[in-house]
């Protein structure tokens, strides 16, 4: 798909780096307990618990952990009410952001998110000022040094996805919001060990950026993440990977 973004390759370039388990499964708890709030306790009857709770698995946080988070979201359990906000901006080089949060204080939550774009380059947009520039999508991640790409791309056009492309370390296959399970499904029965799944926004177009622009844009991407409320973030760039050494 045109217009892919590079972060989700840049992310997990720097994992190994970067393991900040703790903060990690804080916010998986948050997204578990929201999905299981707004579509029910059932894994099987909603779509977005069932993606929450598999990458729950996939981050190894424990069973106990995934049903304590789903029993306060069906109000079994007590716990902290979150609501769901998404901010718009721009960042270095004109790059749209989307940020997405669960938050108990949106007051906060927009303060902080303001200080990060407003420190590193960026600014805080009004309500659909960038979003239009994104659309939702499935996407599957998939370690490539474990498969042939013929393989595995006649696989994925079987099951019914919409792209499928080779980038870096990984196979990344886009679906229908709709259909990701069911791909996801299809391939691991075909033999295919799936590392991620996703409900994710994916740029429209891109704004290519190097030297300055990048470093300075991967660190804002960055440390807008690290906020406690900071569930997810999309921006619509391209760049160099081989940059990566001196971001």
């Amino acid at each position: 798909m045109a217009g892919h973004s590079k972060w989700k390759q840049i992310k997990h370039y720097k994992a190994a780096t970067d393991a900040k388990r703790g903060a990690h499964f804080t916010k998986l708890i948050r997204e578990i307990t929201m999905a299981a709030k707004l579509g029910g306790g059932d894994p099987a009857g909603n779509p977005r618990l069932r993606t929450a709770i598999d990458t729950a698995k996939s981050a190894s946080m424990p069973k106990e952990n995934i049903e304590r988070a789903v029993k306060k979201g069906t109000g079994d359990l007590e716990g902290v009410t979150y609501v769901e906000v998404t901010y718009e901006g721009y960042g270095p080089g004109g790059v749209a952001i989307l940020i997405f949060a669960l938050t108990d204080n949106p007051t906060r939550t927009v303060a902080d998110v303001r200080h990060k774009l407003s420190r590193l380059g960026g600014n805080l947009g009004s309500t659909n000022s960038v979003s239009y520039l994104f659309e939702r999508k499935g996407q599957l991640y998939i370690e490539a040094a474990k498969y042939d790409e013929d393989r595995i791309l006649e696989a994925t056009l079987d099951a019914g996805a919409e792209d499928f492309k080779a980038e870096g370390e990984q196979y990344i296959v886009t679906t229908d919001p709709a259909a990701m399970h069911a791909v996801k499904a299809a391939l691991e029965t075909a033999g295919f060990e799936i590392a991620e799944a996703e409900i994710t926004s994916i740029p429209r177009t891109t704004v290519h950026i190097e030297g300055k622009n990048a470093e300075s844009l991967l660190k804002l991407l960055e440390e807008l993440e690290e906020l406690d409320d900071v569930q997810k973030v999309a921006a619509n760039f391209d760049m160099d990977v081989a940059q990566l050494s001196g971001a």
